[in-house]
């Protein structure tokens, strides 16, 4: 759907384990590749390893979260500013309890509207049933829970890549879980893919 919206004649160019990969021209007409990365730390950590292999210079992980910060509302963007590393991939790879997104890309979302910078966490279940590190979570400010932003930023670091994250909020993690209705997500999913492509075209040297 992303590449449909944001690229002009988008080509799919990869489709290797199942994850579908396009690339074509962003609207400020540089070169844009979108492309899945699966669910979890190891699988994002092969994507974000083989497309910096050829020749990505900015990965910016685009997807959803559950919100643990009651503040927070079905559909709302979050931008990620740190991510605490509370999966096994990102420790793997040396990262220390929190992860850094690069600061100029979060002062080019800045300038592209998005929301101020917040802290998520990194987990390696999706569904968990220890509600206990929830608390946890909010208590240390951690506003979202996701799977794959401590990898990515913690790669990128080392690959020499720019990265960032940008979430739409698509579960509500209080008492019961409330989820985001089809059609409210993929409005969301579009104003996330545009954040982007404007964040990407105030850089300087557009998308990798």
């Amino acid at each position: 759907m992303l590449a449909q919206t944001l690229l002009d004649r988008p080509r799919m160019f990869n489709h290797n384990r199942g994850l579908w990969g396009y690339t074509g021209t962003a609207p400020d007409g540089t070169q844009l590749t979108i492309q899945s990365s699966g669910m979890g730390g190891p699988s994002a950590a092969i994507v974000v390893s083989e497309l910096a292999q050829l020749g990505a210079r900015s990965i910016v992980r685009v997807g959803t979260c559950g919100a643990l910060d009651v503040s927070l509302e079905l559909g709302q963007l979050v931008l990620v500013g740190q991510a605490v590393a509370a999966d096994g991939t990102s420790r793997a790879l040396g990262a220390g309890e929190r992860v850094q997104a690069d600061p100029g890309l979060l002062r080019a979302f800045a300038r592209a509207g998005a929301p101020a910078a917040q802290t998520v966490v990194s987990s390696d279940l999706f569904y968990d049933p220890n509600a206990g590190r929830e608390q946890a979570w909010r208590e240390a400010g951690v506003v979202a829970v996701e799977m794959e932003c401590a990898t990515v930023f913690a790669l990128a670091a080392r690959l020499r890549l720019t990265a960032a994250g940008v979430l739409v909020v698509s579960d509500l993690l209080g008492r019961r879980r409330v989820r985001i209705t089809k059609d409210g997500l993929r409005a969301a999913e579009r104003r996330m893919g545009e954040l982007t492509t404007r964040a990407f075209a105030l850089t300087g040297d557009g998308p990798g």
